[in-house]
């Protein structure tokens, strides 16, 4: 393992256990510290109206794909469901910390599907480090605009809503940003969908939303050598014992080589199988673990199938291939411009046995550029749900991500 790894994994491991020290950390009972994958999208809605203001988006053509944002919580997707108040509901949500009313130490782990986050995490150009500190968790701060302030909520119709937030940040490195983020939901008709697709979805069930993110420089040039911002969309979902990450990457001859998957430790062989252009990771919420493609292999799609609930995730984000994308490694970097595009996570126990989940991630980056003030760095990314028989969720899925549900479902076995 090499330095920077063995680094990555000291300060992931130290994060994971602080986390699970503070207030927010998991109980032996799943039911009240969190949401669950028993949970239907009516019990997780009827929670979150106790504690915020949720705004329920649904589809054009169709009232049972909703979709559940908040604004003070960043205009954040906190879950979804393709099958109405009784239906499945995807999203991971922190029952315990909603329920505080409160904001934790360095970082206030929510949860929900897809929500906005700012890079790079750390080296010399972090924005969760300040000047000069080292980088040890007890100096980490996720930046108050994307973990406890709230979101202007601009407009909101049957199927979109738009939020605004002005602020300022200032960097390791004691650059500063005068930023506005513009951030837009809108849910997608299944027409729509079936559009994208080409393909008819008459008996499946589908949620689909595409959010459109930007970052407005409104101030001072924005220069590679003083540090640069990209946008970085996470999605925590709920696992099941049968969920499997799919990711397709560029088939090139030293692809392999390129795929990090020792972000805490070496992933165990029968949880990760590299096939020639795409990867099968297990998302069980059983083992923490983590992996990461650079731009030059990824492929703008992910996504996950549950066999257990006939349930295939798809999430499609913008990609430049020979685009600079920022390193969050927690030292000073000699490349600060060569991190990951596209990552997933799957949560697990650490050493004393607790968990902040279960759930898992599905992660995009925008590329980091060089703005001067008034232009746009902009990220748009799709999730979509399907719900359906292994037969009708096939074709979606060799269309989407080149794969066959079969051989997805026989590696769970």
């Amino acid at each position: 393992m090499s330095s920077n790894k063995i680094a990555y994994f000291l300060r992931t491991a130290v994060v994971i256990l602080a986390l699970g020290t503070v207030e927010f950390s998991c109980s032996t009972s799943p039911q009240d510290t969190m949401s669950s994958r028993f949970h239907t999208f009516g019990t997780d809605l009827a929670f979150l109206k106790k504690h915020q203001l949720p705004l329920v988006l649904s589809s054009p053509d169709d009232d049972s794909a909703q979709v559940a944002v908040v604004a003070a919580l960043q205009g954040r997707v906190m879950t979804s469901t393709a099958g109405g108040f009784t239906g499945n509901s995807y999203g991971w949500i922190n029952y315990k910390l909603l329920e505080s009313g409160k904001f934790t130490p360095h970082m206030s782990a929510f949860g929900g599907e897809e929500r906005f986050w700012l890079g790079p995490e750390g080296g010399q150009f972090s924005v969760y480090f300040e000047k000069d500190k080292d980088f040890v968790f007890d100096n980490w701060q996720v930046p108050a605009l994307i973990d406890s302030e709230p979101f202007d909520l601009v407009s909101s119709e049957k199927a979109k809503a738009s939020f605004r937030k002005k602020a300022q940040l200032t960097n390791y490195s004691g650059t500063t940003f005068d930023i506005e983020i513009l951030r837009s939901v809108e849910v997608m008709s299944k027409l729509s969908v079936e559009t994208i697709l080409q393909l008819p979805l008459k008996d499946i069930k589908v949620v689909a939303y595409e959010t459109m993110n930007q970052v407005i420089n409104q101030g001072a040039d924005w220069k590679k050598e003083t540090g640069l911002l990209s946008i970085w969309i996470l999605g925590m979902f709920n696992p099941t014992p049968k969920t499997t990450v799919i990711v397709p990457f560029k088939n090139t001859p030293n692809a392999k080589s390129l795929i990090n998957d020792s972000y805490f430790g070496k992933v165990p062989a029968e949880r990760l199988i590299i096939k020639d252009h795409v990867l099968y990771f297990a998302a069980d919420g059983k083992h923490r673990s983590k992996i990461g493609l650079p731009p030059s292999i990824a492929e703008p799609v992910m996504g996950s199938y549950d066999s257990e609930k006939g349930v295939l995730t798809i999430v499609t984000y913008d990609l430049d291939p020979n685009g600079d994308y920022v390193n969050s490694l927690w030292e000073l970097q000699k490349e600060p411009y060569k991190g990951d595009a596209a990552n997933s996570y799957n949560d697990g126990p650490v050493a004393d046995g607790t968990q902040m989940g279960p759930f898992y991630e599905l992660e995009s980056s925008s590329p980091a550029r060089e703005l001067k003030k008034g232009q746009i760095l902009g990220h748009r990314s799709r999730t979509f749900h399907f719900e359906g028989l292994e037969s009708q969720l096939e074709p979606i899925a060799k269309r989407f991500l080149g794969v066959s549900l079969k051989e997805v479902a026989a590696l769970e076995k």
